[in-house]
């Protein structure tokens, strides 16, 4: 009997010394921003996500409208909840300097169980509001970015919001703007340390057009020209924990999105595997 206890006693002491040695590895999720079905009714996004087997869904307002009627975001949530999907954020939300009409998307959020609030303010003194209300509600906005010449096209815009505001603000990296706009996201994605909170699947790349002119491409994830090998590494390193959401601007895969997204997770699951090396 005493053999045995011993024996017992080691071998739960060696689980518990595995268990601590063993990494943690990130837990990154695919999702869907739903931009890249704007062609689809909500309900078509339902069935749409459910055949790609993804379960993480950003709904754009025109098909989950944040300040539509409690009765409607309810009877939705519930289709939602009936397919296993979850709406975990939202936007690119519109804000405004009314905190009264801000707040709507603050209620939005608790009805369906989302942590995070994606917005993208052209007004910078809005974010007083903005902040009052994380504060309320403590729930995490995550500020988007598009290309340059937009107000959070350069990162440094970004980095100086986020040093002298609350710590539940933070960014939606979308990978593919941020490449246009002639950063590296993987250096951009370190830079922004712990306040990652949302990132867009994305990639980009630029040519010259016929008038000499650089034009910006929305292509299949991976083979553009966005640093996936680079940010992967990061996401490795730090062990983020969050969704990448599959988007396209790419006025033709949005016609038909099953082969970009059927490819996006393709591409997804390859880099993901080589994190666990």
């Amino acid at each position: 009997m005493k053999k045995l206890t011993l024996a017992l006693i080691l071998a739960a002491g060696l689980g518990v010394a595995c268990s601590t040695m063993a990494p943690a590895g990130p837990r990154v999720q695919l999702g869907l921003q739903t931009w890249t079905c704007n062609q689809m009714k909500f309900e078509q996004v339902i069935d749409f996500a459910v055949k790609h087997q993804i379960t993480q869904v950003q709904f754009i307002d025109t098909q989950f409208d944040p300040r539509g009627s409690k009765e409607e975001t309810l009877r939705k949530k519930a289709m939602l909840d009936a397919k296993g999907l979850t709406c975990y954020t939202f936007g690119v939300s519109k804000t405004s300097a009314n905190k009264e009409d801000n707040r709507k998307l603050f209620e939005f959020a608790k009805l369906v169980g989302a942590k995070v609030i994606v917005v993208e303010p052209r007004n910078l003194a809005e974010w007083d509001n903005l902040e009052e209300l994380v504060k309320e509600y403590d729930l995490k906005l995550a500020i988007h970015n598009h290309g340059t010449g937009t107000t959070y096209g350069d990162p440094a815009t970004v980095k100086a919001i986020l040093a002298k505001r609350d710590k539940r603000i933070g960014v939606c990296l979308d990978v593919g703007w941020v490449t246009s706009a002639g950063f590296d996201p993987a250096k951009v994605f370190r830079e922004y340390g712990d306040r990652v909170y949302d990132i867009h699947f994305k990639d980009k790349k630029i040519e010259k057009g016929a008038d000499g002119k650089n034009v910006i491409l929305d292509v299949e994830i991976g083979t553009g020209a966005a640093n996936y090998a680079g940010l992967f590494a990061e996401i490795k390193r730090t062990g983020w924990s969050g969704v990448m959401a599959i988007e396209t601007d790419n006025r033709s895969f949005q016609t038909d999105p099953n082969k970009m997204v059927g490819e996006a997770r393709k591409f997804f699951d390859a880099s993901m595997a080589k994190t666990a090396n």
